[in-house]
């Protein structure tokens, strides 16, 4: 459906291709009246849980990057299994990730070239993920994703119960911006070096009303009003060092408060956390988890990176042989076995909190 443009905005754009818009692509993909009000009820799960009007907490995760649509729906079939098995003590979502940040150069994920071979079809990535978060809004199973290119959203955000802001474009008031007129919960990392405050920044600007430039659902730049977003909250991390000890908890929790802002804290149990060591994000999900037993109430959640099998494997590797089935391509994931101990575990430090905190009857009304 693309067409090619004669380029007109100076010498290094050579070529510009039209493709298919946002209200276009969702007529092609709609979403189903029943999948439709999952999405609803999942998005005000999530909404609940970061006001901690609900008490259950947020597990996120799944792959570090979407690369495979077969391997993303096993693993999302066995994660519905767990998100069940689980419900009276966790809501778990499917981390959906189709956008990849690079420090300098590298593959920037499905959506940008799902073919894994430099040929950018990006309209087929968007076409790819959008039927992929079909198969999970029929499944029941809600899914997480990060926002990175403000357009995107427009394609993907309705099947969307939850949205992270990255480390390096929690500074961007671009980012700021469009997370204030995002649908959904929206989480802001702390800096690559570990910065809360910058992180902190972000969710008062997010929470404010904005006016700025995006492209609508037909693809016409227009400007953009939007309210805020009151659901804007922090991620810990990791940065030059761990920050997700009781230490650094209470230091975020202080200065959320001078801040003004939600003081609900999700944390991130790979990147900086982990200390370059995926098998780590096991430590600090138990970690968290006595936190959660001991009383810290300002813990939301979890996030995993989390694959069928885990560690990494280079993308070379389609053009030698070919890809191993369910591994991740970008940072190295957990395997399902550990996902698996490490969800039961925390699951189980939230059931007890939750069961010394309600009599039977309330903790029904709850859940």
């Amino acid at each position: 459906m693309s067409v090619s443009l004669k380029a007109r905005n100076g010498a290094n754009v050579f070529r510009e291709d039209r493709i298919v818009s946002p209200a276009q692509l969702r007529a092609i993909y709609p979403a189903g009246r029943e999948a439709g009000e999952f999405l609803a009820r999942s998005r005000d799960t999530v909404r609940r849980i970061i006001q901690r009007k609900d008490p259950r907490l947020l597990v996120i995760s799944g792959p570090c990057s979407i690369h495979d649509m077969k391997s993303a729906q096993e693993y999302a079939c066995r994660l519905k299994e767990l998100h069940e098995k689980h419900k009276d003590s966790l809501f778990i979502l499917m981390r959906t990730y189709f956008e990849k940040p690079r420090t300098t150069v590298g593959w920037k994920g499905f959506i940008n070239d799902p073919g894994l071979d430099n040929s950018f079809e990006i309209e087929k990535g968007l076409c790819r993920a959008r039927e992929l978060l079909l198969f999970f809004a029929e499944l029941e199973l809600p899914c997480a994703t990060e926002a990175l290119d403000p357009i995107v959203s427009q394609y993907l955000g309705d099947l969307i119960s939850w949205v992270a802001v990255g480390a390096r474009t929690t500074e961007s008031q671009i980012h700021r911006e469009m997370a204030s007129g995002l649908s959904v919960p929206v989480g802001f990392k702390n800096g690559t070096d570990g910065n809360i405050q910058i992180a902190a920044n972000a969710m008062k600007s997010a929470s404010s009303p904005h006016k700025f430039l995006r492209a609508d659902e037909n693809g016409h730049i227009s400007v953009t009003s939007s309210r805020g977003n009151v659901d804007a909250h922090l991620i810990l991390r990791g940065g030059r060092q761990p920050n997700y000890t009781d230490h650094y908890i209470r230091e975020a929790e202080r200065i959320l408060a001078v801040s003004g802002v939600n003081r609900s804290i999700v944390v991130d149990c790979s990147h900086g956390n982990a200390g370059g060591n995926y098998k780590c994000q096991l430590d600090v999900a138990e970690n968290i988890g006595k936190q959660v037993r001991e009383g810290g109430r300002s813990l939301a959640g979890i996030m995993l990176e989390s694959h069928l099998s885990e560690g990494r494997q280079s993308i070379d590797g389609l053009k030698n042989g070919g890809l191993r089935y369910g591994v991740s391509i970008t940072d190295a994931c957990i395997s399902w076995e550990d996902t698996q101990l490490a969800i039961h575990s925390f699951s189980e430090d939230v059931s007890a909190v939750l069961e010394s905190q309600y009599a039977p009857a309330e903790l029904a009304e709850v859940v």
